[in-house]
């Protein structure tokens, strides 16, 4: 009879998280074998930021997560987050001669192509010394403890598409839900319901949110239109804003404002959004009625993008005043003008789900996890890191960071044989 071949720890998910982890165990002498049911390695890495791939945001706080990241108890990340910090990954990024670049707000994006970020965990596995199997599928997963086990001590046995192995150690870096297309699944999610390893609700983050199609009727028009706003969202003392740009779609709006608020609208919540945060619209206007006879739209365009203006005058029959000269318009209806745009308030009926969403919001509850080393409290040897687990950075680098963190805290708490 065949032996199984045995391996310190088996990673299941060669994404960012699963890559990193891979090759920093090897590199600390594990031996490891990386799994993957896809083709090809890292497909969110390689869509990631235009296809330059976003990997970090060097202004991340990690003395205080809850800044930039959410879930149930966004301090569970601190731990991993200030162990290994974006100058760490950055460090790895010089040493392999990448170049790269700061875009907006902290965001760091390889200069030349997210390929670049693959290659170089690709050869820190290899460095590791890492077995790489895939396309390879896992058809079951058991547990045996140390009094059953042949190993001497707890040990993971895997049906693989190329034949049982088994482990002492098991990690599970899938992911989430999100963008099915490229190969997401519920894997990690099924596995931890195997071990009784509680599950936060999932729903999809950062993702366009969309609007009842005749309510929505009026804005249609906008598609493509693109312009700079603040958003907000939620009660006085849990409410989020955000000051980004903000995109127009047939079905709703997307943009990075929207994706970043998606991950704290609640359904049924409506949204506040002031569509010009740079102009006091109210005073602006009172000047131009008192120094020009142009059409109120003609001047609203000096504003706000002529399209927006357009559309906004044009859809209120109710205020005739909206399309006279604005000379001729009465102060209470450019007030009301001002005031719409400015506070425009609007309900989602839904969002563009995980097809469109960039991130899983919740997962494997992190009560369930040691912060210091994500292995489960109540099942030896099994490891969550970074999409699968309840924790959901905001746009910009942030959920990259923490897969790199949280793969870096678990492969540095493996043990060896």
């Amino acid at each position: 009879m065949p032996t199984i071949p045995f391996f310190d720890a088996i990673i299941i998910g060669a994404g960012a998280a699963g890559l990193f982890c891979a090759g920093q165990a090897g590199q600390r002498g594990l031996k490891v074998l990386l799994i993957d049911h896809a083709e090809q390695v890292a497909e969110k890495i390689r869509i990631s930021g235009g296809g330059r791939c976003n990997f970090t945001n060097q202004d991340i706080d990690p003395r205080a997560p809850h800044k930039h990241f959410v879930g149930q108890n966004p301090q569970f990340c601190r731990s991993a987050l200030s162990r290994y910090t974006p100058q760490d990954f950055i460090a790895l990024v010089r040493k392999h001669g990448i170049a790269f670049h700061e875009k907006h707000k902290g965001q760091l994006f390889a200069d030349r192509s997210a390929e670049d970020i693959i290659a170089m965990l690709l050869a820190e596995c290899t460095a590791g010394g890492v077995t790489r199997w895939q396309p390879c599928g896992v058809r079951k997963i058991a547990f045996s403890p140390s009094s059953a086990s042949a190993s001497g001590g707890d040990s993971y046995q895997i049906d693989t598409d190329r034949g049982p192995v088994q482990a002492r150690s098991l990690v599970i870096a899938t992911g989430g839900l999100s963008i099915p297309k490229i190969g997401a699944t519920d894997f990690g999610y099924r596995i931890a319901q195997q071990f009784a390893v509680p599950l936060v609700e999932r729903r999809p983050g950062l993702v366009p949110l969309t609007f009842d199609g005749d309510a929505w009727a009026p804005y249609a028009q906008l598609a493509g239109l693109a312009l700079p706003v603040e958003i907000s969202t939620g009660a006085k003392k849990e409410r989020m804003s955000f000051h980004e740009d903000l995109l127009f779609t047939h079905r709703g709006l997307s943009g990075p404002a929207v994706l970043q608020i998606s991950s704290y609208w609640q359904g049924g919540a409506p949204l506040a959004i002031n569509l010009a945060p740079a102009v006091e619209l109210g005073e602006a206007l009172a000047r131009a009625k008192a120094r020009s006879k142009k059409l109120v739209a003609n001047e609203l365009a000096m504003l706000v993008p002529s399209r927006l203006a357009d559309a906004w005058v044009g859809q209120s029959p109710a205020n005739p005043d909206w399309q006279r000269p604005i000379n001729e318009a009465s102060d209470k209806a450019l007030a009301r003008l001002a005031e719409g745009l400015a506070r425009w308030e609007l309900t989602p009926t839904g969002t563009e789900g995980y097809k469109k969403a960039e991130v899983t919001l919740g997962g494997v509850d992190t009560r369930a996890l040691s912060q210091q080393t994500m292995e489960c409290k109540a099942q030896p040897g099994l490891y969550f890191i970074g999409e699968v687990v309840d924790i959901t950075g905001w746009l910009g680098g942030y959920n990259f960071q923490w897969a790199w963190a949280s793969a870096h805290a678990c492969a540095q708490a493996l043990p060896a044989q």
